[in-house]
């Protein structure tokens, strides 16, 4: 009894270590993304220069901070659910193998082994799944905000005006929660890979290198954590695409697309290949360097507290 005190005890001290370094994280990943957004939601725009050149000429450069209130509030939130819930199924994949093995929970702590990487994809997966509830509206609200129109038509005064009209049109599942479907498929697949690259050259490196894990110094972990941001947006691009569409498309009876499906159809037959991937440059500009700092805070923040 008191042994399986004491190992939930150290799984629960483990987890909020966890939440803790991800929150800590996620600061790094507070940026502008209005380019993006506008680039993946209209063809108004040459490409991303001359996007952000239209911004600034007729909005001012106050509309670059559109919508980022909301993600500024959840963005630590957000990271934490994924680093918390990627090492939830990290260390309940670690007890799978173990039990296979014949060790005990004790053999895993003091000499823990790499999962396949499978396993590793997986544990992404159900970081990007859980971080869905969060992610889903978090990401509507700022994409609502960010692609409203300028100066006197604006359909929003702010954060909290555009949760209570989205919440009421037409309800909070079809409103606020528009676009879950498709979001649910991005984070799964887009934390899958995430977690698998930065696992696998954190890994690689330090074989390599004869090394233990906290000898990698920052600078390479910053690298790895670089390389995986660039594989989560390419892994995961189209589905973000559609749900940039969906969530800025009209509500009621002004909805353009039916369902997920009919926005990759229609998506395909009025854009093609083409379409799923506007606006990849300026995603996958910032990426590296959001994904470095957010790996490196956190897996720095491991070792303090650990």
């Amino acid at each position: 009894m008191a042994e399986a005190l004491e190992e939930a005890g150290s799984g629960l001290t483990a987890t909020l270590k966890d939440l803790f370094s991800g929150a800590v994280g996620g600061v790094a990943q507070v940026l502008i993304d209005i380019v993006k957004v506008r680039l993946q939601t209209t063809t108004n725009y040459k490409g991303a220069y001359d996007c952000a050149s239209q911004i600034l000429k007729n909005e001012g450069a106050s509309a670059f901070y559109k919508g980022t209130l909301t993600p500024l509030i959840g963005i630590g939130a957000c990271v934490s659910v994924q680093f918390g819930g990627f090492n939830y199924a990290r260390r309940a994949f670690e007890a799978q193998n173990a039990a296979k093995q014949g060790k005990s929970i004790a053999d895993i702590e003091a000499a823990p082994q790499p999962l396949s990487y499978g396993q590793y994809y997986s544990a992404g997966a159900f970081a990007g799944i859980v971080n869905t509830i969060l992610s889903s509206p978090i990401e509507h609200i700022r994409i609502r905000l960010q692609t409203q129109p300028h100066g006197a038509n604006r359909l929003y005064a702010g954060p909290l005006d555009c949760i209570s009209k989205l919440s009421r049109s037409p309800s909070i599942p079809m409103g606020l929660y528009r676009g879950t479907s498709v979001t649910l498929l991005r984070e799964a697949q887009a934390y899958g890979f995430w977690f698998l690259t930065f696992e696998y050259l954190m890994q690689n490196d330090a074989k390599r290198n004869n090394v233990v894990r906290k000898e990698i110094p920052t600078w390479k972990i910053a690298l790895y954590g670089g390389i995986a941001g660039e594989m989560l947006w390419i892994s995961s691009y189209p589905f973000d695409v559609i749900k940039s569409k969906m969530q800025t498309d009209g509500l009621g009876d002004k909805q353009r697309y039916r369902s997920m499906r009919d926005a990759f159809a229609q998506t395909w037959k009025q854009e093609g290949a083409f379409g799923f991937w506007r606006g990849i440059g300026p995603t996958l500009l910032r990426a590296m360097p959001v994904s470095a700092g957010t790996f490196a805070v956190v897996e720095l923040t491991m070792r303090a507290i650990s």
